[in-house]
C-alpha cells in the first residue's frame, strides 16, 4: 500500500512578480469567482531543482534537462582532435537516442546569415543546429556519465559508436529531480518516468489583482540643459498576497524511481521540505527582492488518498490579518474533513512563524523517517 506525504504551505510575498504571463504581468486565476495571483507549478519546480539547496543536499543525484547534449558531445570530440565531420556524425548518433533531431531549413540558414557574415561560421552553426533535439530531454547522471565515457572511447579509438554502445538510456537511475517530477521522452516512451510528486499551482488566499508600476530611468550624462525628460520609461506588473501551496509525494513511487534506494529517498524528502519552505521563484527578484520563507507548514503522512485543503480559500480571506486568518481557515478545513471522512492522515506536524511553534527541522525529520 502506498504511503503519501502531503505539504500545505502558506507563504506571504510582498509586492513581486514571481511568475509572469505572456504580457509580463503576474500570472493569475479566478478562484471562488474572485481574482487571485498565481505561481505555476512549473515555475516552482524549476526554482527548486536549480536551487543551491538541492545542489548541496543532492550532489551527484541531479539530472540535466537540455536539447543540446549533441552539441556538448561534439565540442568534447573536437577538443580531442576529432575532425568536424566525424564529430558531427558520432555526436548526432548519440543525440538521436534521446529524441528526434532538428532539421536545418532555408529559414534557419537565412537567420544565421543575418547573424554571421562568414559563410564558414554559418555552416558550422548549421551543423550544431542539427545536433540539437526538438524537445527537451531530462538526462540522469548515469546517462550523462555513459555519454561521456562513450565520447572518450570514440575519440581514443578514432571510430564511431557501435550499435550496442548506443544503448544509453537507463530505466534505473538515481536522479532526484527526475524521480520527483518525472520525465517524458516522446521518442522513447519506455524510458518515461512517472512523477512521484504532484505539485499544485500556488494561489493567493485573498483577493488580489495585479497592479502596474510606472517607472523611469535617468540618463546620468544628461545635464538637463536641453532635455529634462527621463532616459527611459516603462511599466512592470506586480502584486502581493499570502499564497497557499499544496503538494503530495507517493513515497513508494519515489523510492522505486530512485532504484529502490530508501536512504536516498529520505534524503530527497528532507531536501524538498527545505526548498519548498525557503526557495522563491526567480521572477523579477532583482526588482522586488521577494525572498520570502514559508510562514506556516502542515506536513501530513498516511496511506489514505491525498486531498488538497484549497477548499479553505474558495471564499477569499478578508482584508486585515490575512495570514493569521488563513492559518485558522486551513486548520478548520482539515478538522472538518476529518470529521466528515474520518482521519484522512495517520500523522501530522506543523510549524507556525506567527506563534514561533514547531520548526523546519522537525518537519524535515518527520518527512525523512
Amino acid at each position: 500500500m502506498s504511503e503519501f506525504i502531503q505539504l500545505h504551505v502558506l507563504t506571504a510575498y510582498p509586492p513581486s512578480n514571481l511568475n509572469r504571463d505572456d504580457l509580463g504581468r503576474p500570472k493569475s486565476a479566478m478562484v471562488g469567482g474572485v481574482p487571485r495571483l498565481r505561481v505555476s507549478s512549473q515555475s516552482l519546480k524549476r526554482a527548486w531543482r536549480t536551487s543551491s539547496v538541492f545542489e548541496d543536499a543532492l550532489a551527484g543525484h541531479m539530472g540535466t534537462r537540455t536539447k543540446e547534449m549533441g552539441r556538448r558531445v561534439y565540442a568534447s570530440l573536437r577538443e580531442r582532435g576529432v575532425a568536424s565531420g566525424k564529430a558531427a556524425e558520432w555526436s548526432g548518433a548519440i543525440a538521436e537516442q534521446f529524441g528526434k533531431r532538428k532539421s536545418k531549413s532555408d529559414a534557419v540558414r537565412r537567420t544565421l546569415q543575418k547573424r554571421f557574415d562568414d559563410e564558414d561560421v554559418v555552416e558550422e552553426e548549421l551543423r550544431l543546429y542539427e545536433l540539437e533535439i526538438e524537445q527537451l530531454a531530462h538526462f540522469s547522471p548515469e546517462e550523462v556519465a555513459a555519454i561521456d565515457t562513450l565520447a572518450d572511447t570514440m575519440a581514443a579509438r578514432g571510430s564511431g559508436p557501435e550499435t550496442d554502445e548506443l544503448d544509453l538510456l537507463k530505466k534505473t537511475h538515481k536522479a532526484a529531480d527526475i524521480a520527483l517530477f518525472g520525465r517524458m521522452l516522446a521518442a522513447k516512451p519506455a524510458y518515461n518516468v512517472e512523477a512521484a510528486a504532484q505539485v499544485a499551482h500556488a494561489f493567493t488566499v485573498n483577493r488580489v489583482s495585479a497592479e502596474q508600476d510606472f517607472f523611469t530611468a535617468v540618463d546620468d550624462l544628461n545635464d538637463g540643459q536641453e532635455d529634462v525628460g527621463a532616459g527611459h520609461m516603462g511599466e512592470v506588473g506586480f502584486g502581493a498576497g499570502v499564497y497557499y501551496l499544496y503538494l503530495c509525494i507517493d513515497r513508494q513511487s519515489l523510492a522505486d524511481n530512485l532504484s529502490g534506494d530508501q536512504s536516498l529517498a529520505m534524503q530527497v524528502q528532507r531536501a524538498l521540505a527545505e526548498v519548498v519552505c525557503t526557495v522563491a521563484p526567480t521572477g523579477k527578484q532583482n526588482s522586488f527582492a521577494a525572498r520570502s520563507y514559508a510562514s506556516y507548514v502542515l506536513a501530513e503522512r498516511g496511506s489514505r488518498q491525498p486531498r488538497t485543503l484549497a477548499t479553505a480559500f474558495v471564499r477569499p480571506v478578508p482584508d486585515g490579518d490575512v495570514l493569521a486568518t488563513a492559518i485558522e481557515r486551513l486548520e478548520q478545513c482539515r478538522d472538518n474533513m476529518n470529521q466528515v471522512y474520518g482521519a484522512c492522515v495517520d500523522e501530522s506536524v506543523t510549524f507556525n512563524c506567527l506563534t514561533g511553534s514547531g520548526s523546519l527541522a522537525a518537519v524535515q525529520d518527520f518527512l525523512g523517517r
